[in-house]
């Protein structure tokens, strides 16, 4: 499984909806693959979707997020302004990196 985060943007002047989480949650169907999607927004205009993907490699399951994304922003009407800005998978901050022996 794979955490992949998707980054959206609507148009200058609109709002996400208030209900985003339940509208995102609903629209993922069984055969996405995907076994959770946290929605964080990041401002009233920008939305960050992370998606939990069961996938055998790291590009699938990229590559799936952002097929359900812009299934996403045809199929729910309060997201079709919104514009896919960036996926990928988050790295892992420096602080869990392996440290060399002293």
């Amino acid at each position: 499984m794979y955490l992949v985060h998707t980054h959206l943007e609507l148009p200058c002047g609109e709002q996400l909806p208030h209900d985003v989480r339940v509208l995102v949650r609903s629209a993922i169907l069984p055969g996405d693959r995907v076994e959770h999607v946290a929605v964080h927004p990041r401002s009233s205009s920008a939305l960050t979707l992370g998606f939990y993907v069961v996938a055998g490699t790291l590009d699938e399951a990229e590559e799936r997020a952002v097929r359900v994304c812009g299934r996403l922003l045809r199929s729910v009407p309060q997201l079709a302004g919104a514009r896919l800005t960036g996926a990928g998978v988050p790295l892992l901050p420096l602080a869990f990196a392996p440290q060399p022996a002293d």
